[in-house]
């Protein structure tokens, strides 16, 4: 909450300054809204690069220097974005003066505001304390300190529970047991505390809040059958579908001259077929057989049958090579996108082998086929590379995340994480 009002507030600050300058310099009304319209381009896109840029993790804990190079960074990408837009729709620029001066603006406003954002998130730390047994609370207590080690973390045991409810500075308390027994002095003490105000959490949701992915092992059939999520609405699961259409096959339209590159420079570099097709196992576990431009040499699983890519794959050709870190090896699949087998956004597809490997190994994979997979995802954007049975572990805790939060908004972060991933070269 604490970014969404400190962005807010300083590009409204700076939209205030240059609206009330062009104002007084005269102008007719049409000019005055094209250009208003213009610098809120020029404002929302220095944002959106603050947020792929990191400039969100380095609000709080930062030296002022990093965070200075990092927003003016971050400012200058965004122009170059206003100004590619500006390009192409001319009758929005509000001139090249007044962009510059819209980033200048929000820049030192950014820089102003943020000794306060600084006081108010430690105003806003909680302290959080994990009751149960000790071998359980030491786990929670590891995952919840390592995706986050802003809080104020401590263990402690049920029988000072009593003690915590006179403690004010104390606002949550994580339930480290699966079961507490009804009428015992444990239940009475944590319902003490839930009616004092104090938030009593499960180890699931305390985990899920932090770290934005699901602990598989703290599920259970009981916690899944009555969790929230998991429930998309047909309105939301209709738009996606008509976005997918009427994306997929704009985005073939435009790329195609591009394809047409990328097919020739692949024929050119190593013998074989320029697409490769395989078999994926998809929603609802059903088959289909999925399209990419081939990155690796035509015979890469003769001798060792399925294997997972691995990073410096000595298999990937110098073309593919770049096709992976530009994810443009992932153009031929809209034409799966257009068909339906998948979608924009989901989890990735696996192949049947190490589905049915996964499967035997990792609790709840199957759950992932629940939701149609998709060319990236919350687990792509959120885990590195990833080639072994405990990568697919901590992969999939993102992918539940995403199948039980389903929502426009998380799709639109997906898309903004994946277009950081692509211009800083980072697709594998």
């Amino acid at each position: 909450m604490i970014k969404v009002w400190f962005y807010s507030i300083a590009s409204f600050f700076s939209l205030t300054v240059l609206l009330a300058a062009r104002h007084f310099s005269g102008g007719t009304h049409a000019q005055f809204m094209g250009e208003s319209l213009g610098l809120v381009i020029v404002l929302l896109s220095c944002q959106i690069c603050f947020h792929l840029n990191g400039v969100d993790e380095l609000l709080v804990d930062s030296k002022p220097q990093i965070f200075l190079q990092k927003i003016l960074k971050s400012a200058g990408a965004g122009l170059v974005i206003a100004a590619l837009l500006f390009y192409i729709f001319p009758r929005v620029s509000p001139g090249y003066a007044a962009a510059i001066a819209s980033a200048c603006f929000l820049i030192f406003a950014l820089f102003v505001l943020r000794p306060i954002v600084r006081s108010v998130a430690r105003v806003e730390s909680e302290e959080v304390v994990i009751v149960g047994s000790e071998a359980t609370a030491r786990k929670i207590y590891n995952g919840i300190a390592k995706q986050d080690a802003t809080e104020n973390l401590r263990i402690t045991q049920y029988a000072d529970l009593n003690c915590l409810a006179d403690q004010r500075s104390i606002s949550r308390v994580v339930v480290a047991d699966p079961e507490i027994r009804q009428g015992s002095d444990v239940a009475q003490a944590l319902i003490a505390l839930k009616l004092r105000g104090i938030r009593i959490e499960s180890p699931v949701e305390s985990f899920e809040r932090i770290s934005r992915k699901i602990w598989i092992e703290g599920l259970s059939a009981e916690r899944l059958i009555f969790a929230n999520g998991f429930c998309p609405s047909k309105l939301y699961l209709i738009v996606k579908r008509v976005l997918d259409i009427l994306l997929s096959v704009a985005l073939l339209v435009i790329t195609a001259p591009l394809m047409a590159v990328i097919v020739m420079a692949i024929r050119l570099s190593s013998p074989g077929k320029a697409i490769f097709s395989q078999e994926r196992v998809g929603f609802l576990g059903r088959s289909f057989v999925v399209h990419k431009f081939r990155s690796m040499r035509e015979d890469a699983e003769r001798y060792t049958g399925p294997t997972w890519a691995k990073k410096d794959d000595d298999r990937v050709t110098r073309v593919g090579a770049f096709l992976r870190k530009c994810r443009l090896d992932e153009l031929p699949q809209m034409w799966n996108v257009l068909r339906g087998d998948m979608s924009f956004i989901g989890p990735r597809p696996e192949r049947p082998y190490f589905v049915d490997l996964l499967k035997a190994k990792i609790p709840y994979f199957d759950l992932r086929h629940y939701v149609k997979p998709g060319i990236t995802g919350w687990a792509q954007v959120m885990y590195p590379y990833g080639a072994s049975v405990e990568d697919a572990y901590h992969k999939l805790e993102y992918d539940l995340y995403y199948a039980k939060n389903l929502s426009f908004r998380l799709d639109l972060l997906i898309l903004l994480k994946t277009i950081g991933v692509v211009i800083k070269g980072e697709g594998r």
